[in-house]
Protein backbone atom coordinates (compact mmCIF):
# COMPACT_ATOMS: atom_id res chain seq x y z
CA UNK A 1 0.00 0.00 0.00
CA UNK A 2 0.84 3.53 -0.78
CA UNK A 3 2.08 6.11 2.01
CA UNK A 4 -0.47 9.28 1.89
CA UNK A 5 0.00 10.57 5.05
CA UNK A 6 2.84 12.70 3.70
CA UNK A 7 0.54 14.47 0.93
CA UNK A 8 -2.09 15.24 3.88
CA UNK A 9 -1.35 18.93 4.83
CA UNK A 10 -0.71 19.51 8.37
CA UNK A 11 -3.33 21.85 9.92
CA UNK A 12 -2.37 25.45 10.53
CA UNK A 13 -1.57 26.53 13.86
CA UNK A 14 -2.41 30.66 15.08
CA UNK A 15 1.47 32.78 15.52
CA UNK A 16 1.30 33.18 19.34
CA UNK A 17 1.99 36.84 18.57
CA UNK A 18 -0.81 37.30 16.32
CA UNK A 19 -3.24 39.92 17.80
CA UNK A 20 -6.72 39.60 18.24
CA UNK A 21 -9.23 41.63 16.38
CA UNK A 22 -10.33 43.76 19.80
CA UNK A 23 -6.22 44.40 20.55
CA UNK A 24 -5.58 45.43 16.85
CA UNK A 25 -8.49 47.87 17.85
CA UNK A 26 -7.30 49.28 20.89
CA UNK A 27 -3.28 49.70 19.25
CA UNK A 28 -5.07 51.91 15.91
CA UNK A 29 -6.90 53.78 18.52
CA UNK A 30 -3.41 54.19 20.63
CA UNK A 31 -1.43 54.77 17.25
CA UNK A 32 -3.93 57.22 16.09
CA UNK A 33 -3.81 59.12 19.51
CA UNK A 34 -0.17 59.52 19.84
CA UNK A 35 -0.15 61.21 16.45
CA UNK A 36 -3.29 63.64 17.39
CA UNK A 37 -0.72 64.43 20.63
CA UNK A 38 2.11 65.07 18.27
CA UNK A 39 0.11 67.16 15.88
CA UNK A 40 -1.38 69.29 19.11
CA UNK A 41 2.39 69.95 19.95
CA UNK A 42 3.24 70.63 17.11
CA UNK A 43 0.45 73.65 16.60
CA UNK A 44 1.88 74.58 20.04
CA UNK A 45 4.73 75.33 19.09
CA UNK A 46 3.53 77.41 15.54
CA UNK A 47 1.08 79.12 17.48
CA UNK A 48 3.53 80.13 20.28
CA UNK A 49 6.23 81.34 17.83
CA UNK A 50 3.25 82.91 15.58
CA UNK A 51 2.38 85.27 18.74
CA UNK A 52 6.28 85.81 19.80
CA UNK A 53 6.55 87.26 16.23
CA UNK A 54 3.37 89.64 16.07
CA UNK A 55 5.08 90.76 19.77
CA UNK A 56 8.46 91.10 18.52
CA UNK A 57 6.92 92.15 15.40
CA UNK A 58 4.49 95.11 16.72
CA UNK A 59 7.48 95.90 19.19
CA UNK A 60 10.13 96.80 16.70
CA UNK A 61 7.45 98.51 14.79
CA UNK A 62 6.58 100.77 17.12
CA UNK A 63 10.80 101.46 18.79
CA UNK A 64 12.40 101.48 15.66
CA UNK A 65 11.13 105.62 15.51
CA UNK A 66 12.77 106.16 18.71
CA UNK A 67 16.49 105.04 17.38
CA UNK A 68 16.25 107.89 15.24
CA UNK A 69 15.93 111.55 15.57
CA UNK A 70 15.01 114.46 13.68
CA UNK A 71 16.99 117.58 13.22
CA UNK A 72 16.51 121.41 11.84
CA UNK A 73 19.34 123.50 10.47
CA UNK A 74 19.01 127.05 11.79
CA UNK A 75 21.57 130.08 11.85
CA UNK A 76 21.77 130.96 15.43
CA UNK A 77 23.75 134.16 15.98
CA UNK A 78 24.78 134.41 19.80
CA UNK A 79 24.08 138.02 20.26
CA UNK A 80 26.69 139.05 22.99
CA UNK A 81 23.77 141.84 24.06
CA UNK A 82 21.39 139.45 25.29
CA UNK A 83 24.36 136.84 26.39
CA UNK A 84 27.19 138.81 27.78
CA UNK A 85 26.53 142.30 27.75
CA UNK A 86 28.98 143.28 30.02
CA UNK A 87 31.68 141.44 28.01
CA UNK A 88 33.69 139.82 30.90
CA UNK A 89 32.81 136.10 29.94
CA UNK A 90 32.00 135.35 33.15
CA UNK A 91 30.56 131.49 33.40
CA UNK A 92 27.83 132.53 36.05
CA UNK A 93 26.27 135.57 33.84
CA UNK A 94 26.79 133.34 30.16
CA UNK A 95 24.72 130.35 32.37
CA UNK A 96 22.17 132.99 33.10
CA UNK A 97 21.45 134.40 29.71
CA UNK A 98 18.30 134.01 28.56
CA UNK A 99 19.03 131.20 25.19
CA UNK A 100 14.96 130.59 24.54
CA UNK A 101 15.06 134.39 22.77
CA UNK A 102 18.58 133.32 21.03
CA UNK A 103 16.72 130.61 19.68
CA UNK A 104 13.50 132.50 18.75
CA UNK A 105 15.22 135.28 16.90
CA UNK A 106 17.07 132.15 14.88
CA UNK A 107 13.60 130.66 13.78
CA UNK A 108 12.19 134.22 13.11
CA UNK A 109 15.19 135.16 10.81
CA UNK A 110 14.95 131.73 9.36
CA UNK A 111 10.87 132.54 8.55
CA UNK A 112 11.24 136.14 7.99
CA UNK A 113 7.66 136.17 6.81
CA UNK A 114 5.82 135.11 9.47
CA UNK A 115 4.97 138.29 11.84
CA UNK A 116 1.78 136.96 13.25
CA UNK A 117 1.81 136.50 17.07
CA UNK A 118 0.14 132.80 17.01
CA UNK A 119 2.00 132.12 13.77
CA UNK A 120 5.26 132.68 15.70
CA UNK A 121 3.95 130.10 18.51
CA UNK A 122 3.48 127.75 16.02
CA UNK A 123 6.57 127.93 14.44
CA UNK A 124 8.35 128.13 17.59
CA UNK A 125 6.52 124.56 18.57
CA UNK A 126 8.34 122.84 15.68
CA UNK A 127 11.80 122.90 17.55
CA UNK A 128 12.56 121.19 20.91
CA UNK A 129 12.31 123.19 24.11
CA UNK A 130 15.10 121.37 24.74
CA UNK A 131 17.44 123.52 21.95
CA UNK A 132 18.27 126.17 24.29
CA UNK A 133 19.94 124.01 26.65
CA UNK A 134 21.98 123.29 23.71
CA UNK A 135 22.81 126.73 23.10
CA UNK A 136 23.85 127.63 26.56
CA UNK A 137 25.86 124.49 26.72
CA UNK A 138 27.70 125.35 23.39
CA UNK A 139 28.39 128.71 24.86
CA UNK A 140 29.59 127.61 28.46
CA UNK A 141 32.00 125.07 26.46
CA UNK A 142 33.17 128.00 24.23
CA UNK A 143 32.46 131.19 25.02
CA UNK A 144 34.19 132.40 22.12
CA UNK A 145 31.44 131.74 19.89
CA UNK A 146 29.45 134.74 21.55
CA UNK A 147 28.80 137.39 18.87
CA UNK A 148 29.21 134.98 16.45
CA UNK A 149 26.63 133.05 14.23
CA UNK A 150 26.71 129.25 13.89
CA UNK A 151 25.08 126.96 11.54
CA UNK A 152 23.43 124.44 14.58
CA UNK A 153 21.21 121.06 14.51
CA UNK A 154 18.71 121.55 16.95
CA UNK A 155 16.55 118.81 17.57
CA UNK A 156 12.73 118.83 16.46
CA UNK A 157 9.66 118.80 18.89
CA UNK A 158 7.87 115.57 18.99
CA UNK A 159 4.85 116.85 16.36
CA UNK A 160 6.91 117.45 13.98
CA UNK A 161 9.59 114.45 14.83
CA UNK A 162 6.62 111.99 14.16
CA UNK A 163 5.95 113.93 11.05
CA UNK A 164 8.77 113.64 9.47
CA UNK A 165 9.36 109.98 10.35
CA UNK A 166 6.05 108.77 8.99
CA UNK A 167 4.09 111.75 7.34
CA UNK A 168 2.35 109.72 4.89
CA UNK A 169 0.40 109.04 8.65
CA UNK A 170 -1.31 112.28 8.15
CA UNK A 171 -3.11 112.45 4.93
CA UNK A 172 -6.70 112.61 4.46
CA UNK A 173 -6.92 113.31 8.55
CA UNK A 174 -8.62 116.81 9.00
CA UNK A 175 -6.12 119.90 10.22
CA UNK A 176 -8.66 119.39 13.63
CA UNK A 177 -7.82 116.36 14.25
CA UNK A 178 -4.16 116.34 13.70
CA UNK A 179 -1.00 117.38 16.07
CA UNK A 180 0.24 119.54 13.25
CA UNK A 181 -1.40 122.59 11.37
CA UNK A 182 -1.24 122.71 7.91
CA UNK A 183 1.00 126.21 8.26
CA UNK A 184 3.14 123.78 10.34
CA UNK A 185 3.78 121.04 7.71
CA UNK A 186 4.28 123.69 5.39
CA UNK A 187 7.37 125.33 7.12
CA UNK A 188 8.68 121.38 7.33
CA UNK A 189 8.35 121.61 3.77
CA UNK A 190 10.38 124.27 3.38
CA UNK A 191 12.66 123.36 5.47
CA UNK A 192 13.59 120.27 3.39
CA UNK A 193 13.70 122.11 0.36
CA UNK A 194 16.42 124.13 2.12
CA UNK A 195 18.45 120.64 3.16
CA UNK A 196 17.66 122.22 6.79
CA UNK A 197 16.03 118.39 7.68
CA UNK A 198 18.05 115.46 8.49
CA UNK A 199 17.01 112.26 10.44
CA UNK A 200 20.29 110.98 11.89
CA UNK A 201 20.85 107.71 14.66
CA UNK A 202 19.94 108.99 18.16
CA UNK A 203 22.99 108.44 19.91
CA UNK A 204 21.46 110.77 22.72
CA UNK A 205 18.93 107.89 23.24
CA UNK A 206 21.93 105.50 25.13
CA UNK A 207 23.71 108.51 26.83
CA UNK A 208 21.03 110.85 27.78
CA UNK A 209 19.12 110.83 31.23
CA UNK A 210 15.16 111.63 31.36
CA UNK A 211 13.72 114.59 30.06
CA UNK A 212 9.84 116.15 29.93
CA UNK A 213 11.01 116.37 26.57
CA UNK A 214 9.82 112.85 24.60
CA UNK A 215 12.70 113.96 21.74
CA UNK A 216 15.08 114.48 24.28
CA UNK A 217 14.53 111.49 26.51
CA UNK A 218 17.31 108.59 26.68
CA UNK A 219 17.66 105.86 28.90
CA UNK A 220 21.50 106.53 29.68
CA UNK A 221 20.63 107.03 33.65
CA UNK A 222 18.87 104.15 33.70
CA UNK A 223 21.48 102.23 31.89
CA UNK A 224 23.93 103.71 34.85
CA UNK A 225 21.26 102.53 37.36
CA UNK A 226 20.80 99.60 35.95
CA UNK A 227 24.53 98.71 36.05
CA UNK A 228 25.01 99.90 39.81
CA UNK A 229 22.09 97.92 40.95
CA UNK A 230 23.00 94.60 39.49
CA UNK A 231 26.93 95.09 40.54
CA UNK A 232 25.79 95.20 44.18
CA UNK A 233 23.35 92.57 43.42
CA UNK A 234 26.31 90.19 42.19
CA UNK A 235 28.89 91.28 44.56
CA UNK A 236 26.47 90.72 47.39
CA UNK A 237 24.42 87.67 46.25
CA UNK A 238 26.81 85.27 44.40
CA UNK A 239 29.38 84.80 47.07
CA UNK A 240 26.94 84.13 50.26
CA UNK A 241 24.22 82.02 47.65
CA UNK A 242 27.26 79.82 46.80
CA UNK A 243 28.70 79.54 50.19
CA UNK A 244 25.08 78.96 51.47
CA UNK A 245 24.58 76.31 48.91
CA UNK A 246 27.89 74.47 49.68
CA UNK A 247 27.47 74.13 53.23
CA UNK A 248 24.00 72.47 53.10
CA UNK A 249 24.89 70.32 50.34
CA UNK A 250 28.45 69.30 51.60
CA UNK A 251 28.58 69.90 55.04
CA UNK A 252 25.71 70.09 56.87
CA UNK A 253 24.10 67.88 59.05
CA UNK A 254 20.70 66.36 57.97
CA UNK A 255 18.30 67.27 60.98
CA UNK A 256 15.14 69.17 61.57
CA UNK A 257 16.79 72.13 61.43
CA UNK A 258 18.21 72.04 57.75
CA UNK A 259 15.05 70.51 56.32
CA UNK A 260 13.30 73.66 57.47
CA UNK A 261 15.74 76.24 55.94
CA UNK A 262 16.18 74.05 53.00
CA UNK A 263 12.10 74.20 53.14
CA UNK A 264 12.30 78.10 53.36
CA UNK A 265 14.72 78.31 51.15
CA UNK A 266 12.28 76.69 48.06
CA UNK A 267 9.73 78.65 49.34
CA UNK A 268 11.04 81.97 49.35
CA UNK A 269 12.19 81.05 45.66
CA UNK A 270 8.49 81.30 44.65
CA UNK A 271 7.48 84.52 46.56
CA UNK A 272 6.08 87.58 44.98
CA UNK A 273 8.50 89.90 44.17
CA UNK A 274 6.77 92.68 45.96
CA UNK A 275 7.35 91.19 48.92
CA UNK A 276 10.79 91.72 48.86
CA UNK A 277 10.35 95.31 48.07
CA UNK A 278 8.54 95.72 51.45
CA UNK A 279 11.27 94.03 53.21
CA UNK A 280 14.19 96.29 51.28
CA UNK A 281 12.33 99.55 52.04
CA UNK A 282 11.27 98.39 56.17
CA UNK A 283 14.93 96.88 56.39
CA UNK A 284 17.19 98.74 54.29
CA UNK A 285 15.71 102.11 54.14
CA UNK A 286 13.67 102.74 57.76
CA UNK A 287 16.02 100.93 60.16
CA UNK A 288 19.32 101.51 58.56
CA UNK A 289 18.21 104.68 56.74
CA UNK A 290 20.15 104.14 53.47
CA UNK A 291 19.27 106.79 50.62
CA UNK A 292 15.93 106.55 48.96
CA UNK A 293 16.09 106.05 45.49
CA UNK A 294 19.47 104.37 45.46
CA UNK A 295 21.28 101.62 43.42
CA UNK A 296 22.48 100.53 46.57
CA UNK A 297 18.91 100.03 48.36
CA UNK A 298 17.77 98.65 44.95
CA UNK A 299 21.02 95.88 44.57
CA UNK A 300 20.50 94.93 48.24
CA UNK A 301 16.71 94.42 47.73
CA UNK A 302 17.77 92.44 44.33
CA UNK A 303 20.22 90.21 46.45
CA UNK A 304 17.15 89.23 48.48
CA UNK A 305 15.16 88.03 45.39
CA UNK A 306 17.65 85.88 43.68
CA UNK A 307 19.57 84.77 46.54
CA UNK A 308 17.33 81.79 46.45
CA UNK A 309 17.41 80.80 42.72
CA UNK A 310 21.12 80.84 43.10
CA UNK A 311 21.18 78.65 46.04
CA UNK A 312 18.84 75.89 44.83
CA UNK A 313 20.99 75.94 41.18
CA UNK A 314 23.93 76.13 42.76
CA UNK A 315 23.16 72.87 45.12
CA UNK A 316 21.64 71.01 42.20
CA UNK A 317 25.37 71.84 40.36
CA UNK A 318 26.65 70.45 43.24
CA UNK A 319 24.30 67.54 42.84
CA UNK A 320 25.54 67.19 39.41
CA UNK A 321 29.15 65.89 40.01
CA UNK A 322 29.19 62.34 40.94
CA UNK A 323 30.07 60.82 44.10
CA UNK A 324 33.14 58.46 42.34
CA UNK A 325 35.07 62.49 42.60
CA UNK A 326 34.45 62.74 45.79
CA UNK A 327 35.75 59.45 46.60
CA UNK A 328 38.97 59.47 44.95
CA UNK A 329 39.83 62.97 46.81
CA UNK A 330 39.11 61.19 49.74
CA UNK A 331 41.14 58.07 48.52
CA UNK A 332 44.44 59.99 47.49
CA UNK A 333 44.12 61.73 51.22
CA UNK A 334 42.45 65.44 50.34
CA UNK A 335 40.67 67.02 53.21
CA UNK A 336 36.82 67.68 52.80
CA UNK A 337 37.77 71.43 52.13
CA UNK A 338 40.07 70.28 49.53
CA UNK A 339 37.66 68.25 47.83
CA UNK A 340 35.39 70.41 47.85
CA UNK A 341 37.27 73.36 47.02
CA UNK A 342 39.30 71.58 44.42
CA UNK A 343 37.51 69.47 43.07
CA UNK A 344 33.42 69.47 43.30
CA UNK A 345 32.74 73.30 42.85
CA UNK A 346 35.39 73.90 39.75
CA UNK A 347 33.25 70.75 38.05
CA UNK A 348 30.08 72.62 39.12
CA UNK A 349 31.01 75.97 38.39
CA UNK A 350 29.01 75.97 34.81
CA UNK A 351 25.97 75.01 36.65
CA UNK A 352 26.73 77.93 39.72
CA UNK A 353 27.59 80.83 36.90
CA UNK A 354 24.28 79.54 34.44
CA UNK A 355 21.85 79.75 37.79
CA UNK A 356 23.82 83.06 38.34
CA UNK A 357 23.34 84.40 34.88
CA UNK A 358 18.97 83.42 34.69
CA UNK A 359 19.07 85.33 38.42
CA UNK A 360 20.52 88.31 37.47
CA UNK A 361 18.32 88.28 34.16
CA UNK A 362 15.33 87.83 36.51
CA UNK A 363 16.65 91.22 38.54
CA UNK A 364 17.19 92.89 35.32
CA UNK A 365 13.65 92.72 34.30
CA UNK A 366 12.32 93.64 37.52
CA UNK A 367 9.87 96.41 38.77
CA UNK A 368 7.63 95.58 41.43
CA UNK A 369 10.47 95.62 44.20
CA UNK A 370 12.05 98.87 42.78
CA UNK A 371 9.05 100.58 42.68
CA UNK A 372 8.37 100.03 46.44
CA UNK A 373 11.89 101.45 47.63
CA UNK A 374 11.17 104.68 45.52
CA UNK A 375 13.25 103.84 42.37
CA UNK A 376 10.11 105.50 40.45
CA UNK A 377 11.14 108.91 40.85
CA UNK A 378 11.85 111.25 38.02
CA UNK A 379 15.62 111.41 37.47
CA UNK A 380 17.37 114.31 35.58
CA UNK A 381 20.90 113.62 35.61
CA UNK A 382 22.94 110.58 35.50
CA UNK A 383 23.83 109.27 38.81
CA UNK A 384 27.05 109.20 39.68
CA UNK A 385 27.35 106.45 41.69
CA UNK A 386 25.64 103.81 43.92
CA UNK A 387 24.52 106.18 46.50
CA UNK A 388 22.72 108.51 44.45
CA UNK A 389 19.13 108.59 42.87
CA UNK A 390 18.69 106.59 40.14
CA UNK A 391 15.89 104.55 38.26
CA UNK A 392 16.20 101.32 36.13
CA UNK A 393 15.66 100.32 32.93
CA UNK A 394 12.15 98.38 33.37
CA UNK A 395 10.76 101.33 35.57
CA UNK A 396 11.97 103.91 33.37
CA UNK A 397 10.20 102.39 30.42
CA UNK A 398 6.60 101.91 33.09
CA UNK A 399 7.16 105.69 33.60
CA UNK A 400 7.09 106.32 29.81
CA UNK A 401 4.28 104.01 29.43
CA UNK A 402 2.13 105.96 32.14
CA UNK A 403 2.91 109.19 30.13
CA UNK A 404 0.29 110.95 28.53
CA UNK A 405 2.67 112.21 25.48
CA UNK A 406 2.50 110.29 22.58
CA UNK A 407 5.80 111.28 22.05
CA UNK A 408 6.99 108.72 24.88
CA UNK A 409 5.25 105.62 22.97
CA UNK A 410 7.97 105.01 20.83
CA UNK A 411 10.23 105.50 23.50
CA UNK A 412 8.53 102.88 25.98
CA UNK A 413 8.86 100.21 22.78
CA UNK A 414 12.47 101.48 21.83
CA UNK A 415 13.28 100.75 25.82
CA UNK A 416 11.41 97.54 25.48
CA UNK A 417 13.95 96.82 22.82
CA UNK A 418 16.90 97.62 24.32
CA UNK A 419 15.61 95.62 27.76
CA UNK A 420 14.78 92.23 25.46
CA UNK A 421 18.68 92.71 24.10
CA UNK A 422 19.85 92.82 27.25
CA UNK A 423 17.93 89.61 28.63
CA UNK A 424 18.48 87.47 25.02
CA UNK A 425 22.37 88.41 25.91
CA UNK A 426 22.34 87.28 29.04
CA UNK A 427 20.77 83.85 28.82
CA UNK A 428 22.67 83.35 25.73
CA UNK A 429 25.90 83.81 27.78
CA UNK A 430 23.89 81.46 30.20
CA UNK A 431 23.58 78.81 27.41
CA UNK A 432 26.92 79.20 25.81
CA UNK A 433 28.44 78.25 29.61
CA UNK A 434 26.45 75.55 30.28
CA UNK A 435 27.18 73.89 26.60
CA UNK A 436 31.07 75.10 26.47
CA UNK A 437 31.69 73.31 30.09
CA UNK A 438 29.54 70.85 30.45
CA UNK A 439 30.86 67.90 31.58
CA UNK A 440 29.15 64.61 30.53
CA UNK A 441 30.09 62.15 33.16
Amino acid sequence: MTDTSAAIPAPARASPWQLSDATARRVRRRKRADTRFQLYGVGAIFIALAVLIVLLSSIAGSGIGGFVQTRFALDVTFDEKLIDPSGTRDRAVLAKADYGVVLMNAVSAAFPEVTDRQAKRDLRKLFSNSARFQLRGMVLDDPSIVGTTQKIWVPASSDADGFVKDGATTKGIAEADRRLKDRQIEWIGQLSERGAVEKRFNWSFFTSADSREPEVAGIGGALLGSFYTLLITLLVCFPIGVLAAIYLEEFAPKNRLTDLIEVNINNLAAVPSIVFGLLGLAVFIQTFGLPRSAPIVGGLTMALLILPTIIVATRAALKAVPPSIREAAYGVGASPIQVVAQHVVPLAMPGILTGTIIGMARALGETAPLLMIGMVAFIADLPGGPMDAATVLPVQIFLWADSPERGFEEKTAAGTIVLLVFLILMNAIAIYLRKRFEIRW
